[in-house]
C-alpha cells in the first residue's frame, strides 16, 4: 500500500518539526515546508535551513523552502506532494510566529503584519491551496486540515494582542471549515498548546522580561513545560483514521493552562 501523505509547515523546529518526525515514524510521507530564513520584520532568530534538512534526514521526509504567506508557493508545496507521491491526506499549519511585548498600539506595524499574515493568513492561504488537493482523493476519503492554534485563542495574554487575535482566528477558522467541509470524508480540526518548550516561548519570555521560558511553567497546573512532543502526539492522532468522529474541534494540549 502507498504511504499517507502530509504537508507540515513551520517544519524546522518547535512543534512543526515534531509532528513531522512523528509522522515520517508513523509511516507517512511528509512534505517539510519552512521558510527557513530570517524575517527581517522580527527580531528573534527563525529556523534555518540547516534545521530544516536535519528534519528531512528521515527518509520518508522530503524538504520544501516556502513562505506561507505567498500563495503561489503553497500551491506549488502542494503540487509537488501529489506528483511525488500521488495524493495528499493531511496538512498540518504548524507556523507560527510571536511579536508584541508593549501595548498593541505600540507594537511596529511591520511586526504586527508579520504575526497576523504568517499566524493567520497563513493558515488560511494553506487551507485554500491544500484542501481542494485533499478532496481530489477518491471518496470514501480521510483526508485532515489540522492547524496549531494557541491558548492564547481563550485567553487575553497583555502584549501579545496580534498574537491572540490570529489564533482566535484560527480557531475559528477550523470550526467553519468544519460545517463546509460537511461529508466529504476531510475533517477540520486544530490543537489548542500551552506553554510549550520552543523557540516561540523563549521569545515569549524575553518579551515579558522574565529569565527564561521555564518561567512560565508554573502557569500551568501540571507545574512544567509540554514538549512539543506532546503536541504532535495529538496531532498525529487527528491526522489518523481514529479521529473519524471529530470535525471543527480545538483540542486543548495545554497542562491544564484553560482550567
Amino acid at each position: 500500500m502507498s504511504p499517507r501523505v502530509a504537508l507540515v509547515t513551520g517544519a524546522a523546529r518547535g512543534i512543526g518539526a515534531a509532528t513531522t518526525r512523528r509522522l515520517a515514524s508513523d509511516g507517512w510521507a511528509v512534505l517539510a515546508v519552512d521558510l527557513a530564513a530570517d524575517d527581517p520584520a522580527l527580531p528573534y532568530r527563525m529556523g534555518t535551513l540547516a534545521e530544516l534538512s536535519t528534519v528531512a534526514e528521515h527518509p520518508n521526509v522530503v524538504a520544501r523552502v516556502a513562505d506561507v504567506r505567498d500563495r503561489a508557493a503553497l500551491a506549488s508545496a502542494v503540487s509537488e506532494a501529489e506528483e511525488r507521491w500521488g495524493g495528499l491526506d493531511a496538512v498540518i499549519a504548524a507556523a507560527g510566529v510571536i511579536a508584541g511585548g508593549v501595548p498593541l498600539w505600540e507594537v511596529p506595524e511591520e511586526q504586527e503584519d508579520a504575526v497576523l499574515d504568517i499566524d493567520l493568513r497563513g493558515v488560511v492561504n494553506l487551507a485554500r491551496a491544500a484542501i481542494p488537493a485533499l478532496l481530489r482523493r477518491p471518496a470514501p476519503r480521510s483526508g485532515r486540515f489540522l492547524a496549531v492554534a494557541s491558548a492564547a485563542a481563550t485567553r487575553g495574554l497583555p502584549m501579545l494582542a496580534a498574537y491572540c487575535a490570529a489564533k482566535a482566528g484560527v480557531a475559528g477558522l477550523v470550526r467553519a471549515l468544519g460545517v463546509e467541509l460537511g461529508d466529504t470524508g476531510v475533517t477540520a480540526n486544530a490543537v489548542s498548546p500551552g506553554s510549550t518548550d520552543t523557540p516561540i516561548l523563549a521569545e515569549s519570555a524575553r518579551l515579558y522580561d522574565l529569565p527564561a521560558a521555564a518561567a512560565f511553567a508554573t502557569q500551568q497546573p501540571m507545574d512544567r513545560l509540554l514538549d512539543p512532543d506532546e503536541v504532535a502526539a495529538v496531532l498525529a492522532f487527528l491526522a489518523g483514521p481514529d479521529s473519524s468522529g471529530m470535525t471543527g474541534s480545538v483540542v486543548p494540549v495545554d497542562g491544564g493552562l484553560a482550567l
